[in-house]
């Protein structure tokens, strides 16, 4: 208990292990489990049924966990589930799902959110994830591993941001993002490959070359999309990088930003 401050209020119907910090005037209300070594800085607020999972950073003033901003939630039972080792940073508010959806808003592993960053109801966000100052998912967003949201990003309701994306400052998502893409504008549209993130996380030269000849297939050759997705498919067995690029472009529900 030295490791919670005597100001924060903390629910007996709460769960935390022995190890969480909790700082001064934090509220931690019934029904929310939080794992070993997290950190919870003053004046947070978090409630619900969330679980947050393991060496999680809160700064102050952060909303976890509380009512998604959908005029259809009449109080039933949702949830947010955190994963481990994430960086929240100053007046983040992400909210909990609806049940006009899964119900849940998930949150994975390693991800860095920074200052007043938005999650809404129903979001999943993957692995490793970067979102810079204010960006804001619309409820139903997904993010996958590895896509880095630029300052005041915002994007629009059941949008799907590809593994690798890089999404520029100030951009208005209205449509998906392939993996490994660059787009930025309002609203945005592609502008190349995400090459130096790539590099950064260790593909190496022939891979770019894939990636980019893919890209060029898609958005440069005059191909129609059925048949730039046939043959970015027909690549796949021989450069296995262009596996989740291929699988986006025939899942894709919303249509990409082409």
């Amino acid at each position: 208990m030295s490791l919670i401050h005597p100001t924060a209020v903390i629910s007996p119907e709460a769960s935390l292990d022995s190890s969480v910090r909790v700082g001064p005037y934090s509220v931690i209300e019934a029904g929310v489990e939080i794992g070993a070594d997290t950190e919870i800085r003053s004046h947070c607020f978090i409630r619900g049924k969330t679980t947050i999972g393991e060496r999680n950073r809160i700064f102050q003033f952060a909303s976890i966990g509380d009512d998604p901003q959908d005029k259809k939630y009449a109080g039933e039972d949702t949830q947010l589930v955190m994963g481990n080792g994430n960086t929240i940073r100053e007046y983040c508010n992400f909210n909990r799902g609806t049940a006009q959806d899964t119900g849940v808003t998930k949150i994975g592993d390693n991800n860095w959110f920074m200052a007043n960053v938005h999650l809404a109801h129903d979001c999943e966000v993957g692995n490793e994830t970067i979102f810079a100052n204010c960006a804001t998912l619309g409820g139903h967003v997904l993010v996958d591993d590895y896509a880095i949201l630029g300052g005041f990003v915002a994007v629009h309701q059941y949008c799907r941001v590809g593994a690798h994306a890089f999404i520029g400052v100030n951009s208005c998502i209205t449509r998906d993002v392939p993996p490994y893409v660059m787009a930025a504008g309002h609203t945005a549209v592609p502008r190349g490959i995400n090459a130096e993130g790539l590099k950064r996380r260790g593909f190496d030269g022939r891979q770019l070359r894939n990636i980019k000849e893919a890209y060029r297939c898609l958005y440069r050759s005059g191909l129609s999309l059925d048949e730039a997705r046939a043959k970015i498919e027909a690549l796949t067995d021989e450069q296995p990088e262009l596996e989740i690029f291929a699988a986006f472009l025939k899942s894709s529900e919303r249509r990409f930003i082409r």
